[in-house]
């Protein structure tokens, strides 16, 4: 399904019943309406992260619900599109920390393909109905994709940002792990932590420590 180790670490997943209930409900979404990311993007940071590639995991929310924006990583825009408000304030938050300039794209694959895995807690959307799909069971997968996550000994940073982000520290026992907790991008929140976090920096640290390749930022 997915092309790499995910498939044997998901296997079982994709088995059980409430994900096969999912694969029903938006294959009936995708046919009625208009959803999004493309159908053949749902799982994109899957495929350009695998599991044992993992080194940073960014969670975010549902996917952007524009004509154009998402193609299934967390914060990332394609090539060619304006950049959101959140991930604007991410470009920002790396300049302070390094000193690189923002930049003109907004697509994350060059993290992604680092192992920075970008994962929606929710993996798609109807167009122009934000949280539309948040009750289909998305997060039941997205929870058992943590916990996977967090049953890796490799150590990993996780970079929770926002409430909705922060409730799945719960799910992040192993003391292995580095979880870094502030608020949301978005205009309406950065400047309540997320902005002056300084999670980049400390995120290498942490990898450098653990003599992990640290991620470059820099797109």
């Amino acid at each position: 399904m997915i092309g790499n180790d995910w498939d044997f670490a998901l296997g079982d997943e994709f088995e059980k019943d409430y994900f096969l209930k999912i694969m029903d409900f938006i294959e009936e979404e995708y046919k009625s309406k208009t959803v999004y990311p493309p159908h053949d993007e749902i799982f994109n940071a899957f495929k350009l992260t695998p599991l044992s590639n993992v080194r940073v995991v960014i969670l975010g929310q549902d996917p952007y619900h524009e004509k154009g924006q998402a193609h299934g990583l967390a914060f990332s825009t394609p090539d060619g599109r304006p950049i959101p408000r959140s991930l604007k304030n991410i470009f920002k938050e790396i300049k302070s920390e390094y000193g690189y300039p923002i930049p003109d794209s907004g697509c994350l694959e060059g993290w992604a393909r680092q192992g920075v895995f970008l994962l929606n807690t929710v993996l798609t959307v109807e167009e122009a109905n934000a949280n539309s799909h948040s009750k289909c069971g998305w997060q039941t997968f997205t929870d058992n994709v943590i916990k996977i996550l967090n049953d890796n000994e490799k150590p990993i940073v996780f970079l929770l940002w926002g409430k909705q982000a922060e409730k799945k520290k719960e799910l992040i026992t192993n003391p292995n792990h580095l979880v870094l907790i502030t608020s949301h991008p978005s205009p309406f929140s950065a400047r309540r932590g997320f902005l002056g976090s300084n999670h980049f920096r400390l995120a290498n640290e942490f990898l450098k420590e653990n003599n992990l390749d640290e991620i470059d930022w820099k797109l």
